[in-house]
Parts: C-alpha cells; sequence; structure tokens
C-alpha cells in the first residue's frame, strides 16, 4: 500500500491599486520558486485565522480577509507517495506592518510583482489557480 499525505493551507491573494501582487519566494525541493504568501494550517486553527498569521509571518505585513475566492484541490505523486494538497484560498488587503522578509522559514524574499509579469516568473502552478479564481470568482469556488 502507498504511503499517504494531505496537507491543508491557507493562502492570501493581495493585489495593489498599482496591479501588483504580493508574493513569496518559496525554497522548495525543486528550487526557489513564487508563491502566494499563506501556508500550512495548524491543528484547530481556523483558515481564515492561518492565511492572516501566515500572511504576517512571511511578508511582516497584517491583514485583513475580504472574501474567499476559492479551494484548489491537487493530487500527485510526491517522494513515492500520493500527496494531496488542499488549498484554501482568500483576497485580502494590507492593514498595518511594513513589508519585511521571512528568516528561517519556508520563504526568503517578499516582493511586489506586476500580475502582468506573474507568467514570466518561475512560480508554483497554484498561483495561476489563483489568479484565475481571483479573476472570475467562479459560484463554485473551483477553477476547471
Amino acid at each position: 500500500m502507498r504511503a499517504k499525505k494531505q496537507r491543508v493551507a491557507a493562502y492570501g491573494v493581495c493585489i495593489n491599486d498599482a496591479d501588483e501582487i504580493l508574493l513569496a519566494r518559496w525554497l522548495g525541493p525543486k528550487g526557489k520558486r513564487w508563491i502566494l504568501p499563506g501556508g500550512g494550517i495548524d491543528h484547530g486553527e481556523h483558515p481564515y485565522d492561518a492565511v492572516v498569521r501566515e500572511f504576517e509571518e512571511e511578508t511582516g505585513y497584517a491583514v485583513e480577509v475580504l472574501r474567499l475566492i476559492g479551494i484548489d484541490s491537487e493530487l500527485r505523486e510526491e517522494f513515492h507517495r500520493d500527496y494531496h494538497a488542499l488549498r484554501i484560498m482568500y483576497e485580502v488587503r494590507i492593514v498595518g506592518g511594513e513589508l519585511r522578509n521571512e528568516v528561517g522559514g519556508t520563504t526568503d524574499l517578499a516582493q511586489w510583482h506586476p500580475v502582468a509579469d506573474v507568467g514570466q516568473l518561475e512560480r508554483v502552478p497554484s498561483l495561476d489557480t489563483a489568479l484565475g479564481l481571483y479573476r472570475t470568482a467562479p459560484p463554485s469556488g473551483i477553477l476547471r
């Protein structure tokens, strides 16, 4: 029987008035790639609270959640096991704090990028999913 792992995480889409998106550079097993600020939900933690906590940890900004934009579910083989990533995606806006980089975490840089340039970045596929959900706001919360 194959090993199985499930990870539930919450991420925030933050786009400013200059049409820039705030991203974090993830230090993943395949190298550095851009990702939405966010991450794993602690046991007993609500996803809403998790995205606020993770966003501050990775960017320095305090945010408020504006809306749930959808959920991304991905099943893949990873390290000889079935890996199920469940990503809860929110639109957020900055309400305080100052931009800074995470130290000693899973990201090393927080930076604004023009939304129009996201396609040229080394990024995780879930970033494209999140932008699709943000733009289309499907009633089902699923991007097909």
